[in-house]
């Protein structure tokens, strides 16, 4: 099938029958024609404009606002309308009839899995659960109250000290990243010691030893069995949470270049070991403007207290005095599918778990918010972040473990772009360019001779005002 993009290359293309882009540098007069290929120009089209100095035209945009920096046929979204598909499936089928590590193959390989290969590919992943004993051992040197994210992030940067053979730095004649069979072992091992990485951070974070992973249990299985096992002889997770989870992994586990997965493929295309990438992509997940919003979105709710107290804080959010954690979307500018079905999902949860008191505030936020001429102007809608904290919380995770539960699944996503980016004819080592506004040259001055900088004597100022107010 034809990708939407491919779709409309063809149709720009029987239309006008060569799409192009003529553009006028009216510093200079030169005028020249740019192809346009799948609704974008290619930047380096541009560098045919040069300033007085002989210097290249370039694109200035912060955040990447709109620019498109690689090629990718993994997943798509349209924003305005609200679609998610994962290699062109929608996000609402695989939801209600895929598993997590089904949606994971077909993330990183292109297709759903045959019954054979998916067989293969759940024994290969369950093969590599465990942790080397010293990893164990650098987790529990952590301190007591350290964040739960922190200790993942470490830990799988610390992880690529123990496989030495598929760092590119290290080896002599073998390309991981062409070798099929060591690319795939790097694949199989994170995806399998990712739920064990995380059950350790959450059994360190509440004081408990740590569970190895159990014999003949599938995946979300086993990860709850790492979580919450005790002294049990027969401990099975109950059911309905176990496909809750599967579910939300799903929803989690791709969306095109957010944050974390363009770090993926930044520190990709430096050809640092993967296990280094995951660890740099788990730290922009971190942040709470991205995997750390559905914390952040418990803690508003926890601050709100009551459904009494909304209109309240939403005149404070209105004035720049309060934050609306949950809502809105870089690419979404209407209802984000996957917090429609998060919101299907909590029902299931509450009926085994009990009803979080806090789902009343969130219900009544969102409808207040929807019904705001100020909200709906700026298409702020609910994204899969507001209510997923909700039923975190409803099935006993701290709040703090919530982005260690997104980063689980978001593996998947990143170990698919990053197979991707080293199969990529067009990759490149990623460089963006500054706007320099700094000094021109300028010559070094003694010290006697130096005036005092305002900017640090100022930061000094402030800090000893904040500790008298203290």
């Amino acid at each position: 099938m034809d990708s939407p993009a491919r779709r409309l290359y063809l149709i720009n293309t029987h239309l006008t029958g060569k799409p192009t882009l003529t553009v006028t540098d009216n510093r200079t007069g030169k005028t020249i024609e740019v192809p346009v290929k799948y609704n974008y120009i290619d930047a380096k089209d541009l560098s045919k404009l040069k300033n007085d100095q002989g210097e290249n035209l370039m694109l200035y945009d912060p955040g990447y606002m709109n620019t498109i920096n690689c090629t990718s046929k993994i997943s798509y979204i349209d924003g305005d309308k609200g679609i998610l598909e994962y290699r062109g499936y929608p996000i609402e089928e695989l939801a209600e009839k895929s598993t997590f590590l089904e949606v994971a193959f077909l993330l990183i390989y292109g297709e759903l899995p045959t019954q054979s290969q998916k067989i293969l590919w759940e024994q290969r992943i369950l093969r590599h659960t465990y942790l080397h004993t010293d990893i164990g051992k650098m987790m529990q040197s952590f301190h007591y109250d350290a964040h739960p994210m922190g200790i993942v992030v470490s830990t799988m940067s610390a992880m690529s000290t123990f496989q030495a053979e598929q760092n590119p730095t290290l080896l002599v004649g073998i390309d991981p990243y062409s070798d099929p069979l060591v690319l795939n072992k790097q694949i199989h091992r994170i995806l399998g010691r990712m739920p064990t990485v995380a059950a350790y951070a959450y059994r360190h974070r509440i004081g408990r030893p740590y569970n190895e992973p159990a014999q003949g249990l599938g995946y979300i299985e086993n990860f709850f069995y790492m979580l919450d096992r005790l002294n049990e002889t027969n401990y099975a997770p109950h059911p309905k949470l176990v496909r809750a989870l599967d579910i939300l992994f799903i929803l989690h586990a791709e969306h095109e270049l957010n944050c974390s997965t363009a770090a993926m493929r930044h520190l990709a295309s430096s050809e640092v070991d993967v296990y280094t990438c995951v660890a740099g992509a788990a730290a922009a997940l971190y942040g709470r403007k991205h995997g750390g919003a559905n914390e952040a979105v418990l803690r508003m709710l926890e601050e709100i207290g009551s459904v009494e107290n909304i209109p309240a804080f939403l005149d404070k959010v209105k004035i720049g005095k309060g934050r609306l954690m949950g809502f809105g979307h870089r690419v979404y500018k209407n209802y984000d599918p996957r917090a429609k079905i998060v919101k299907r999902l909590a029902d299931d949860v509450f009926s085994i778990c009990g009803k979080e008191p806090l789902i009343d505030i969130a219900v009544e936020l969102e409808r207040i918010a929807l019904t705001d001429k100020y909200f709906i102007d700026r298409k702020l809608y609910p994204n899969v972040d507001f209510y997923t904290g909700v039923i975190y919380k409803s099935m006993g995770f701290p709040t703090d473990i919530f982005p260690v539960l997104f980063t689980i699944p978001r593996v998947a996503g990143w170990l698919a772009h990053w197979k991707e980016f080293h199969t990529d004819p067009e990759n490149k080592i990623v460089r963006p360019r500054q706007n320099y506004i700094g000094y021109t040259t300028r010559h070094y001055i003694p010290i006697s001779d130096r005036k005092e900088s305002k900017f640090y004597l100022q930061s000094l100022a402030s800090g000893n005002q904040r500790r008298r107010e203290v």
